[in-house]
C-alpha cells in the first residue's frame, strides 16, 4: 500500500485514536489504506473498523479482514451510517448506544489529503505535472461535475470567488478574466490548456507554487470539499461516544482553520455560543492545544507531509 499512498503522521494519529482495542472505529478517508491497516493492527478480535472513501480505486484495494467494512461514499454521510449501525441488531452494536443517541464510534480518523495515487495518475487531472491530462479532478469518478465544466461554464465572478477563497490566489480577478478569454477561443479540456490560459500570471521560477494554488482551488470546488468537511465534523461529533476521539489531519489553512474552529466552538465559523453560566457550548474538547506536525525525518521520506497538521479532540461527557 505504500506505493499507492504513504500515510502521513501514522504513528501519532493511530496512537491518539485508539483508546479501546475492542472498540468500533471509523477511518473516514480510507485512501491507500495505510492508516486503516495500522489501526487494525492495534485492535483485538472484538474491534471493528468502518472505512469510507468516494474513490472506487481506493475501495478496490481494501484488505480482506473480517473486522473491516468498506463503504463507497463521501465521509460527510458518516452520521447516517452511525445511525444504521446503532439500530442494527444484526451488527450487534445496539448496546453500544450511549446517552447521545446513535453515537457508536470510539474514535474517528480523517486524513484530508489527496492520495498520492490521485496526484500521480495523469488521467485523474489532479496535477499540473501532466500537460495533456484531462481537466477532471473528481475524487468520486461517478460524480457529474468536472474541473473542465467549472473552468468552461462558470461565470467570471464565480471563477474569481473560487480562486480567491479556495486557492488564496493574488490577482484572482485577473486570472478569472484570462480563463474566460481563453475559453472564448477554444474549450479548456486539459491541464495544459488551463496552464497556458493563465501563463502570463505565473511568476518565473515560482510557477509551480501558484499553479498548486490554482489546482487546489478548482479541486475543492469540484469535490465540494469545504462543505463536505463541515458536514463531516458535525456528523462525526454526533456519532462519537462520550470520551471518543476525533483525529483529523489537515494540509492547508482553509481546512485547518475549520477544524480548529469546530473543536473550539462547535461550529466552523469559530463563533462561541455560551450557556447562562458563561460556558462555551462546544461538544468537543481539544486534546492537543497546538497541532502536531511531522518530524523532519518524515518530511524527508515524504515531501507531501510537509504541510500536514494533526488535531485531536475528545467528545465531552454529558453533564
Amino acid at each position: 500500500m505504500s506505493e499507492y499512498h504513504i500515510p502521513v503522521l501514522l504513528a501519532e494519529s493511530i496512537s491518539a485514536l485508539v483508546t479501546n482495542p475492542d472498540g468500533l472505529y471509523a477511518d473516514a478517508t480510507f485512501g491507500g489504506g495505510g492508516h486503516t491497516a495500522s489501526l487494525l493492527s492495534r485492535l483485538h478480535d472484538g474491534g471493528r473498523v468502518i472505512a469510507f472513501d468516494r474513490d472506487i480505486d481506493a475501495i478496490a484495494r481494501a484488505p480482506k479482514d473480517p473486522r473491516l467494512t468498506l463503504i463507497h461514499n463521501n465521509f460527510r454521510f458518516i452520521e447516517n451510517y452511525a445511525a444504521q449501525l446503532a439500530n442494527s441488531a444484526s451488527e450487534g452494536l445496539a448496546e453500544r448506544r450511549d446517552t447521545i443517541g446513535h453515537a457508536v464510534f470510539d474514535g474517528i480518523l480523517a486524513d484530508l489529503g489527496v492520495s498520492s495515487h490521485q496526484f500521480d495518475t495523469a488521467g485523474r487531472g489532479f496535477s499540473f505535472r501532466y500537460e495533456d491530462a484531462p481537466l477532471d479532478m473528481r475524487m468520486n469518478q461517478e460524480a457529474a461535475l468536472t474541473a473542465a465544466q467549472v473552468v468552461n461554464t462558470y461565470p467570471e465572478e464565480d471563477l474569481e470567488r473560487i480562486l480567491r477563497l479556495y486557492g488564496e490566489v493574488d490577482g484572482a480577478r485577473q486570472m478569472a478574466r484570462l480563463i474566460v478569454q481563453a475559453r472564448g477561443t477554444q474549450s479548456l479540456a486539459t491541464t495544459g490548456d488551463l496552464d497556458r490560459a493563465i501563463a502570463r500570471m505565473l511568476p518565473r521560477g515560482a510557477e509551480h507554487k501558484l499553479l498548486a494554488k490554482v489546482y487546489q482551488a478548482f479541486r475543492i470546488e469540484v469535490n465540494q470539499e469545504m462543505r463536505s468537511l463541515e458536514k463531516f465534523l458535525e456528523g462525526a461529533t454526533r456519532s462519537l461516544r462520550e470520551g471518543g476521539r476525533l483525529v483529523v489531519i489537515t494540509y492547508h489553512s482553509l481546512e485547518d482553520r475549520m477544524v480548529k474552529n469546530y473543536i473550539k466552538t462547535g461550529n466552523v465559523d469559530g463563533t462561541e455560543v455560551k450557556d447562562v453560566f458563561g460556558r462555551t457550548q462546544a461538544p468537543l474538547e481539544a486534546v492537543n492545544r497546538k497541532p502536531i506536525v511531522p518530524a523532519e525525518s518524515e518530511i524527508e521520506r515524504n515531501t507531501r507531509a510537509r504541510s500536514a497538521k494533526l488535531r485531536i479532540a475528545q467528545r465531552r461527557t454529558a453533564e
